[in-house]
């Protein structure tokens, strides 16, 4: 098995770091246009494997797709990160350009590979690689969903003094600040619903915290995050290669399910080996559908930059 990983910034090597420490497959290529990251960082990566105990091989190029060969995975996290004060709009139109041009150059030389998209604006870039390259809706799958559905756990454990891996809690909708929802009602900490553990009020400041956990992480570091982000890419990637059928909110092409059509959004879904299979029903109350159709209107409004691009 192969992946591949364009953009080796923090979150790319990171992707490409936990996929060959778990020995998820047998070869990753980081790519990345600057002369001699890419390399660098991979040999970087393969001189922990001693240390490490594992037996993955880690390439890099410079901007050689012919090296991507017959991936059957491809993380796509190249473009600019976003910087303080920077939403996740204003780098549609720098990002898309880039997105674009990665997607039609590997389909060049694997055109049956699975993508991941992490770029940002996430939704928007996975809608933008599902609509450039017309291939089937299931090999494109972005991660936002698995982000920020991690931060909410985070920040669930940290309220309830208790462990993040203990909880099942999902975050839906587009992955923004103001777009992505989660859902308080639905989480549990086992078998338990939090909502019997924790008052509203403290639920509450949980799902606003959740909602600015990029933007807050931004602030401090002065960048993207990193280190969530990759392993999140990785959580995807592993269910694929490893055909685990796991359930994980991912942004997916919707055609009716959730009241939306036309458009990317995070639902939760079966991911294996032939990418997202099955888009699971969480059968929403009113008040979460009405959250749900407002952030599809958000991402549909990002999307209509599109259409004023010369792409």
């Amino acid at each position: 098995m192969k992946v591949t990983v364009v953009g080796a910034g923090a979150v790319g090597a990171t992707v490409a770091d936990n996929i060959a420490r778990k020995e998820i497959c047998h070869e990753v290529v980081l790519l990345d246009i600057k002369e001699g990251v890419a390399e660098g960082k991979s040999m970087d990566m393969m001189q922990t494997a001693a240390l490490l105990g594992f037996d993955t091989k880690i390439s890099g190029s410079t901007n050689d797709y012919a090296k991507t060969a017959n991936s059957d995975v491809v993380v796509i996290t190249s473009g600019l990160p976003r910087k303080p004060g920077m939403t996740r709009e204003e780098l549609i139109g720098v990002n898309a350009g880039i997105v674009k041009g990665v997607a039609e150059n590997i389909l060049k030389y694997s055109p049956n590979t699975i993508f991941v998209i992490i770029s940002n604006p996430m939704d928007t870039m996975t809608y933008l690689a599902l609509k450039s390259t017309g291939i089937a809706k299931n090999r494109i799958i972005g991660m936002g969903g698995a982000l920020d559905s991690s931060r909410f756990r985070y920040y669930l454990a940290q309220a309830l003094g208790c462990s993040p891996s203990q909880l099942n809690a999902d975050v839906i909708g587009g992955h923004g600040d103001t777009t992505m929802i989660p859902l308080t009602r639905l989480a549990t900490l086992g078998s338990t619903p939090v909502t019997q553990l924790l008052d509203a009020e403290t639920l509450q400041k949980v799902a606003a915290d959740t909602m600015v956990g990029g933007a807050t992480l931004t602030k401090l570091i002065g960048t993207s995050a990193w280190y969530a982000p990759g392993a999140a890419g990785m959580e995807i990637v592993e269910s694929i290669l490893r055909d685990e059928k796991k359930v994980i909110t991912s942004c997916v092409y919707l055609e009716g399910e959730y009241g939306q059509t036309d458009i990317c959004l995070g639902v939760p879904v079966v991911i294996g080996k032939n990418g997202w299979e099955k888009i699971i029903d969480y059968k929403l109350n009113e008040e979460e559908q009405a959250a749900f159709n407002k952030s599809a209107d958000a991402v549909r409004a990002m999307n209509d930059v599109l259409k004023t691009l010369s792409l």
